[in-house]
């Protein structure tokens, strides 16, 4: 995902040379300096020395031991913004050795091609240029929305799980399809523009998704026969239950060990 958020900032007009990573292993570290052109280390603390924001991408057991080391050297007014699922503000705002705003944010994997959706949570004290700054990072990546923190774990089920889910929704649509002679590929890609086509469509027309199933839906029909089907399923139940239990996960996810 770092190499996401970089790519999206360049893409945007932002110049590499503004763009400071880091990576563990020398390989690592000459492959992203050599794709996107960035100065890439691997010291957190020197990475930092000059940055106006910092941006966190690892796993969330490695983030607070990231924070720590980056928080010292970092300016005092740069803000520390953390992508690791379940990690909330307070964890953030314990692990910093020195006084730093931080933020919260969750990206999607779609972010990689500028199709993506990131959630911002600011702690308290983060000021309107320093969440516009980290706005304008994310917003190379695709829509931005800001909310309040008690929403970041459902935001991490519905939002950064649910490609996963989506791509099983596809697989499953294309195996129907093959079932009954489509080529796979074939299958494949009209199930990917298909769901494509109808998100668009949900966001094009402001509509509510109902109201558009219905333009779809005529007496008698194929469309309400397949329907029926997918009802026989508990098609709706188990999509949203598949969200509750990945909100929950991402809840535990920052819960201490023991």
């Amino acid at each position: 995902m770092g190499r996401a958020v970089a790519q999206g900032m360049i893409d945007s007009g932002f110049p590499a040379s503004s763009l400071v990573m880091t990576a563990k292993s020398e390989d690592t570290c000459a492959s992203a300096s050599s794709d996107l052109g960035v100065e890439v280390l691997r010291e957190n603390p020197l990475a930092v020395r000059d940055a106006d924001i910092a941006v966190v991408c690892v796993k969330p057991k490695d983030v607070a031991k990231v924070v720590s080391e980056i928080s010292a050297p970092l300016k005092e007014e740069a803000p520390i913004v953390s992508i690791a699922a379940g990690i909330t503000n307070s964890v953030l705002t314990e692990a910093c050795q020195a006084q730093h705003a931080v933020i919260r944010a969750m990206p999607n994997t779609p972010c990689a091609i500028h199709k993506g959706i990131t959630v911002l949570s600011p702690s308290e004290g983060v000021t309107s240029s320093q969440l516009e700054l980290s706005l304008r990072i994310f917003d190379c990546l695709g829509r931005t929305y800001v909310l309040d923190e008690q929403h970041m774990d459902t935001v991490t089920g519905l939002s950064a799980s649910g490609p996963a889910f989506i791509f099983v929704m596809i697989e499953s649509l294309a195996d129907g399809a093959v079932a009954r002679g489509l080529p796979r590929q074939i299958a494949i890609e009209m199930a990917a523009q298909m769901v494509f086509g109808a998100a668009s469509m949900v966001l094009a027309t402001g509509r509510h998704p109902a109201a558009l199933k219905d333009d779809v839906t005529t007496p008698a029909g194929c469309t309400i026969a397949g329907l029926l089907a997918l009802e026989d399923g508990r098609i709706r139940s188990v999509i949203s239950r598949a969200i509750e239990i990945a909100s929950q996960r991402a809840s535990e996810l920052g819960e201490p060990k023991v």
